[in-house]
């Protein structure tokens, strides 16, 4: 089904917003999917870009102007062509994940040609953490393995020390203006710190009521402060990129 009947209007019709992956889309000639994916676009994308960007230069600047710290703006997903110039324009920061790259029929995004105004993370509180995203889909963590990290041969099923290391790395490298790193993916450095199970650590799945906000740290204050080789590594990694 590519079509879905307007509520308010059921002579009318809409394309389903998951419609591209669809099997039956999959089914058209090429004529017919080429056609298909233009009137989406312009659903979905180019029909409203003036009114979005009108009403993001009126309402943002008071948000923006009412205090002193720096907005980032989470330009993920489906972006409208409005999103970028009005980024620009209003100097919010973006949003820079690897493993969700904007460049269309990327695999990863490039960490070295991230922006200057932006926040690289390799998650957020939404995501699964590093770790546990290694796991869910071996076939692009293999990509990953071998035209990211530039290893050889057959990825490991779990991202060990010095993987999830070389990650984070790659972050605090970045032209970004700011690299944040959750506590989950700094402590995958450290055997003795990170997690038994990388899924537990997630902080949040939202389509999911029942875990919402659900992690809790595994060690006290006072053990993290006393894991003086983690503490040593993080350091010198903070300071060799100037962070």
């Amino acid at each position: 089904m590519l079509f879905v009947a307007d509520e308010a209007e059921p002579t009318k019709y809409h394309p389903r917003i998951a419609a591209l992956t669809d099997g039956y889309f999959k089914t058209l000639s090429a004529d017919e999917q080429a056609a298909f994916t233009r009137l989406y676009n312009y659903y979905f994308f180019s029909r409203h870009n003036d009114f979005w960007a009108q009403e993001a230069l009126k309402k943002l600047p008071d948000l923006t102007q009412a205090t002193r710290m720096l907005a980032c703006a989470e330009d993920l997903g489906m972006i409208p062509d409005c999103v970028k110039p009005v980024m620009q324009q209003l100097q919010l920061l973006s949003l820079e994940i690897q493993r969700m790259p904007k460049q269309l029929g990327a695999t990863f995004d490039d960490s070295k040609k991230y922006p200057y105004l932006s926040v690289a993370t390799p998650s957020t509180h939404d995501m699964s953490v590093l770790r546990a995203w290694w796991q869910e889909e071996p076939q692009r963590t293999q990509k990953f393995y071998n035209n990211v990290l530039g290893k050889k041969g057959t990825a490991p099923k779990e991202a060990d020390t010095e993987i999830c290391t070389q990650i984070l790395r790659m972050h605090l490298a970045s032209p970004s203006m700011l690299a944040l790193i959750g506590l989950q993916d700094w402590t995958s450095m450290d055997a003795a710190l990170r997690g038994k199970d990388p899924q537990a650590e997630r902080i949040n799945v939202p389509a999911n009521p029942k875990h919402y906000w659900r992690y809790r740290m595994p060690m006290t204050l006072e053990q993290l402060l006393a894991a003086d080789e983690f503490n040593a590594k993080l350091q010198q990694m903070i300071d060799k990129n100037n962070r």
